[in-house]
């Protein structure tokens, strides 16, 4: 599934020849050559995934992890460093300064491409083209359908999106601002009600298979997808 990445690299000829090899994998590409360059995107819309450069002008891409790990809006954003620097300790320091994973350069496109796809499966796997499936529900991202039991559902794609995100983050509860911001992106602005007539469609949609009973309410928090049944 086409992940919105942010690459923040400096080095114009690294820069293009990875936003190409994003770009031609299916993936949207978003980009910035400075610190400064690339909080002011993340601002402005939360990308699913940065490819964070250690050596940027200004501030470090050190730095920037800290900074994003710090913020409660920014923290759960999957982060790849990128850096020239392959020694054990320096290793440890990106990691431990928030980073998910830690390439070191030069790297060929197949080796990036395989560890985006690692992290967003174990950080954000609505972003994988992965069908999963809760006691007889699936959901193929690839096909775009949702079966029960072989028998197809009709959804609207907002309730779909929403219908991915839950199944694949079960058991967690998710406030309505928290689902604008993963299902409808942080960017767009609609009222925390929109949550609650889009979950009735959902529900309605599955109540003829008997799913409907899988997406909780959490009084006074939000909603759950409870796979204990």
């Amino acid at each position: 599934m086409a992940a919105n990445i942010l690459l923040v690299e400096d080095e114009p000829a690294i820069q293009e020849l990875i936003a190409f090899n994003l770009t031609q994998a299916g993936h949207h590409v978003l980009r910035a050559s400075t610190a400064e360059a690339a909080l002011t995107l993340v601002k402005n819309a939360l990308p699913d995934l940065i490819l964070l450069d250690w050596m940027l002008p200004g501030a470090s891409g050190i730095d920037i992890a800290k900074k994003l790990r710090a913020d409660e809006r920014t923290r759960a954003i999957p982060i790849i460093m990128l850096t020239a620097r392959s020694d054990e300790q320096d290793k440890i320091v990106g990691l431990e300064s928030g980073a998910d994973d830690y390439i070191t350069k030069p790297f060929s496109p197949r080796e990036l491409l395989a560890r985006i796809k690692a992290v967003l499966r174990r950080r954000a796997p609505q972003m994988t083209d992965d069908a999963v499936e809760v006691q007889g529900l699936r959901l193929d991202p690839i096909t775009h359908r949702v079966t029960s039991l072989g028998q197809p559902i009709d959804l609207g794609p907002t309730e779909f999106r929403l219908l991915h995100f839950f199944m694949t983050h079960p058991e967690r509860v998710h406030s309505r601002s928290q689902l604008l911001d993963q299902v409808w992106g942080d960017h767009v602005f609609v009222e925390e009600r929109t949550v609650d007539v889009h979950i009735r469609r959902l529900r309605s949609a599955l109540e003829a298979t008997r799913h409907d009973d899988l997406i909780q309410t959490v009084r006074g928090t939000g909603y759950r997808f409870s796979t204990q049944q």
